[in-house]
């Protein structure tokens, strides 16, 4: 059997036939996994057949932004999703995904998408076009807040922002009628926003609490965006569904987030990235984020060792995080956190899944859940180093071939 038609054979009869497999929390050794359309229909054992290789479900980044373009890396900064239209724009998003999705990225949570966004996840999840998944969680903040100072302030057409508990509530409606997934907040300030500091106040207590309410109301997840030991404090006691970045946890805060086991999105790479002044970094930012870091490496191992329950979330928009470069932040979480390879690859797949409400279907490859499965050489499970995008040899999503060929097994001709 040639290269083609396995291809075309694994993809058309839904099954790939004695290829080693690690499900998403073990090594079930070699597996032929069937499924049909968007469900796995069975796991059984089988003969090794795909020597070298391996299958791991796809992965799950919890934090990227998809608002800049896909081909010079022009972002909010820059004004670019204010200047370029909505049209032009869902291009680039899709854009994205798809090369999200070639190396091994099968679901992606925008956490400060727009309508563009949340009209590219339903159409894809509608099989206009074949690609990974896109949940959207567009932000409610404050005027002169972080998310509202990505916007240049000579422009005076503005994302929305919310400035009273009413209003607030407001938004919130106003997302979850254009179809959003959860729901993004600010309690603290931000990196790469312009003119604020970290340290600045959010919103009021107040008007956290409606968004939270308002969007736990509406079965909205909420997901707070936190550099301060303070903003963690804020998120966790307003009953926050996930807390992002979260660079001021200080050692009080590890018993109240192990015994809750709310997940955090470290974005470790992007962070060092900036603090080291990469190419396009403002001198401010740069500040920012060097003094975000600075003796961060002592409290992640604490917490890592400890059980905070951190999960895959990169920040990554084809910009200063790269399309595939949440196999190096996999890679800097096992080293900062001093986990093994197997704890740090669960945290990319099946308890990401967990961490966004999608732990019965996504993460893992069992009967039932979804077929989006990452076909590899080696055993990533042992080694990550191995989890390279030289080293994805194709990438299947709702049970669709997106990227790279399967291989012929041994033995066939």
């Amino acid at each position: 059997m040639t290269a083609a038609a396995a291809t075309a054979a694994a993809t058309a009869a839904g099954a790939l036939d004695g290829i080693a497999l690690w499900d998403g929390e073990r090594d079930r050794g070699p597996a032929r996994i069937s499924w049909s359309d968007d469900r796995i229909e069975a796991v059984e054992p089988a003969a090794d057949r795909y020597p070298g290789l391996a299958v791991i479900p796809g992965l799950i980044d919890t934090h990227v932004h998809l608002d800049t373009n896909v081909v010079t890396g022009a972002g909010p900064g820059d004004a670019w999703p204010l200047v370029t239209p909505p049209e032009e724009q869902a291009m680039h998003v899709l854009g994205h995904t798809l090369r999200f999705a070639a190396a091994g990225v099968t679901t992606l949570r925008d956490l400060c998408a727009s309508p563009v966004q949340i009209a590219v996840g339903r159409a894809l999840d509608e099989g206009a076009a074949a690609g990974p998944r896109l949940l959207s969680f567009p932000p409610v903040g404050m005027t002169a807040g972080h998310g509202d100072l990505f916007t240049p302030p000579r422009f005076r057409h503005r994302p929305p922002v919310a400035d009273s508990p009413d209003e607030c509530r407001a938004l919130v409606r106003r997302w979850a009628r254009e179809g959003a997934h959860g729901i993004k907040i600010y309690t603290s300030g931000g990196i790469l926003s312009m003119g604020d500091q970290v340290r600045w106040r959010n919103q009021t207590r107040a008007e956290i609490a409606a968004t939270v309410d308002e969007a736990h109301a509406l079965g909205l997840p909420v997901a707070a965006h936190s550099h301060t030991a303070e903003g963690i404090d804020i998120a966790l006691a307003e009953g926050a569904d996930s807390i992002e970045h979260a660079t001021g946890m200080t050692e009080d805060q590890l018993g109240p987030l192990v015994d809750r086991q709310v997940p955090i999105a470290p974005t470790l790479l992007i962070n060092d990235l900036l603090a080291a002044g990469a190419a396009g970094v403002r001198p401010e930012a740069r500040a920012k984020a060097a003094a975000a870091v600075a003796g961060r490496g002592r409290m992640l191992r604490a917490a890592g060792q400890a059980g905070v329950r951190f999960v895959l979330g990169t920040d990554a928009n084809g910009r200063f995080v790269g399309h595939g470069g949440q196999l190096d932040e996999l890679r800097q979480m096992r080293d900062a956190f001093g986990w093994t390879a197997e704890r740090t690859l669960a945290a990319a797949t099946s308890d990401a899944a967990a961490a966004i409400g999608r732990g019965g279907t996504l993460g893992r490859v069992a009967p039932g859940f979804a077929p989006d499965l990452v076909i590899v050489r080696g055993r990533p499970w042992l080694d990550l180093d191995e989890l390279t995008t030289d080293n994805i040899v194709a990438v299947i999503c709702r049970g669709r071939l997106l990227s790279g060929r399967i291989p012929a097994p041994a033995g066939k001709d």
